[in-house]
């Protein structure tokens, strides 16, 4: 994307996931020694492509780290994160996904209409470690009255 003005940096769009199982599970990634940022945790996702919408790189993505398959209308949006860094700044919209399957060929453990389970997630080569797992607060209640 285009940057302007004088202390202007290009933006990066960055799309990532919150993949949550039916115990309200949310799988996160650790991030492998070598990359920037190693050893901390991330929501599965990557790099928006020029020619991609960001559901359509998420869907791409996911295929590729994890072996599983999203179809968009599962993909409901959650919120997103703008950052500037030194040389770039960062925009990543954040999706929330309650269901996928194992990609054809796939890895993924597990299926059906949940799809695979969190505590068994798929093995990649470029995600060190796929097993933490946090639990998730339920949505607090509608507040009336206001």
């Amino acid at each position: 994307m285009a940057a302007t003005g004088a202390d202007a940096v290009p933006v990066v769009l960055v799309v990532a996931v919150a993949l949550v199982d039916a115990d309200g599970r949310v799988l996160l990634a650790q991030r492998p020694e070598g990359k920037s940022m190693a050893g901390l945790w991330e929501f599965p996702g990557g790099k928006v492509d020029g020619d991609e919408t960001p559901e359509s790189a998420l869907i791409r993505e996911l295929k590729e780290e994890l072996g599983i398959d999203v179809t968009e209308s599962c993909l409901a949006p959650l919120t997103f994160a703008s950052h500037r860094y030194e040389r770039f700044h960062l925009l990543m919209p954040l999706y929330v996904c309650r269901r996928w399957q194992a990609a054809a060929g796939g890895q993924a453990a597990g299926g059906g209409a949940a799809g695979p389970a969190l505590s068994r997630p798929p093995l990649h080569r470029r995600i060190a470690v796929l097993r933490q797992c946090i639990t998730v607060p339920r949505p607090c209640p509608r507040i009336t009255g206001l």
